[in-house]
């Protein structure tokens, strides 16, 4: 036996873990880019600021998650995926500490910048360790699950919104998301390193070989990074102003605000394993195509609906599909990678489009000042859904390929 590869029991007992520490380092990430977009009205009531230009903090982030990617990403080809990720968890955790005793705009600004650095390297580092780790029949699912931590860490947020904002205001709702990120440096300091990571052997090429092997796949580069980019676009463009909607246009208080989007955040994770576990059957793209087709014909629901009943049904299935979409993510771009660029490839091809789509919450913010949240938020989910299906559906698939050091599946 191979000394380096664990027997079958272990192994089972080390992916998922490796697949836990992914799925945590990516769930509480989300938790710490979510819980802004909840206070964005009193952070900018304390700054004297106006709301876009804290929408504008949003987009600082996500502008730096490309640099975090690119950083982190190579770090894991080369040194595994375990040290990259713990430090990356550890970076973001303090940022976000910081950013809750930021006194001014211009100080709360830079460290969003910082921490979108620590946000872009969790993405691929974490998703390629998991999608390396798990079994290759089941990559669907758990790639709906794994995808919909960042759902998860919404829905943490919406929590932490409503218990602890109301009776001490929006600084400490920063500091709550560092005691569970414990958990995830935790778990990975008693897992292993993939197999499919030792079987390529990355950290042997000279930096110009990996290189030169990056340059060697551009095509397939352009092209997650396009489909990255309508993906954000879609995610955010009905994600990230919701809150904001649901309290400036709609009146709500912060319990209520609070409840609907744990309701559409529980129609994300429903939507991100159903339609991943969809995808294991009949293909990645027509998962995806499927589901962002229907969100389309879901926007009068979602948005101009009365009654708060109506509201929930409406935010439960439009997440249902844009997440379900997005359940699909992780291994679609993870089995499109080249082996000794998965730790890289993936996640800054991710975070390129997350930086073409960074914009999203601020053109929707100076959207809403000249037609009103609901009608701004409708006109430009319908365009990015439209696109986005355009873009999957031209593009490739690898269903079910084996990564290096893998057993490809039975066909029983």
């Amino acid at each position: 036996m191979n000394p380096s590869v664990a027997p079958p029991a272990d192994h089972h007992r080390i992916s998922y873990g490796a697949f836990l520490s992914g799925l945590f380092a990516w769930t509480f990430d989300a938790f710490d880019f979510f819980i802004l977009t909840y206070v964005l009205a009193p952070v900018a009531r304390d700054f004297h600021q106006p709301i876009p230009n804290i929408a504008l903090t949003l987009t600082a982030s996500l502008v730096m998650r490309p640099v975090g990617a690119f950083l982190f990403g190579l770090l894991a080809d080369r040194y595994g995926r375990r040290i990259p990720l713990m430090i990356d968890v550890l970076f973001y955790s303090v940022m976000e500490i910081l950013s809750g005793l930021a006194p001014s705009y211009r100080i709360f600004l830079v460290l969003r910048l910082l921490y979108g650095v620590g946000m872009g390297g969790a993405w691929g580092v974490g998703a390629s360790f998991a999608m390396e780790s798990v079994p290759i029949r089941k990559r669907g699912i758990l790639s709906g699950v794994l995808q919909e931590g960042y759902a998860f860490g919404n829905l943490l947020a919406a929590i932490g919104f409503w218990t602890v904002f109301p009776r001490w205001g929006w600084r400490p709702v920063f500091f709550i998301g560092v005691v569970p990120a414990l958990l995830t440096l935790f778990l990975l300091a008693r897992v292993q390193e993939s197999d499919s990571w030792k079987a390529t052997a990355a950290r042997e090429r000279t930096w110009g070989d990996y290189f030169r092997l990056v340059a060697a796949n551009w095509r397939r580069f352009l092209f997650i990074a396009a489909l990255m980019a309508m993906m954000n676009f879609i995610s955010h463009g009905t994600q990230d102003l919701y809150p904001t909607f649901l309290q400036q246009q709609r009146h709500f208080d912060a319990r209520t605000t609070a409840l609907l989007s744990i309701v559409s955040m529980m129609g994300a994770i429903v939507g991100g394993i159903l339609i991943g576990l969809y995808s294991d059957r009949r293909g990645r793209r027509r998962a995806m195509v499927w589901s962002v087709l229907l969100g389309i014909l879901l926007i009068p629901l979602w948005v101009f609906v009365p009654g708060i009943g109506w509201i929930a049904f409406g935010a439960f299935l439009m997440q249902f599909l844009v997440q379900g979409a997005w359940g699909v993510v992780p291994v679609h771009i993870n089995e499109l990678s080249p082996d000794a660029l998965r730790g890289f490839f993936p996640g800054f091809a991710y975070q390129v489009g997350v930086l073409i789509a960074s914009t999203a919450p601020y053109i929707e913010a100076v959207m809403s000042r000249q037609f009103g949240y609901a009608r701004a938020m409708a006109v430009f989910a319908a365009v990015v859904l439209a696109l986005g299906a355009l873009v999957i559906a031209a593009g490739p698939e690898a269903h079910r390929v084996a990564f290096s050091g893998q057993a490809k599946p039975s066909s029983s």
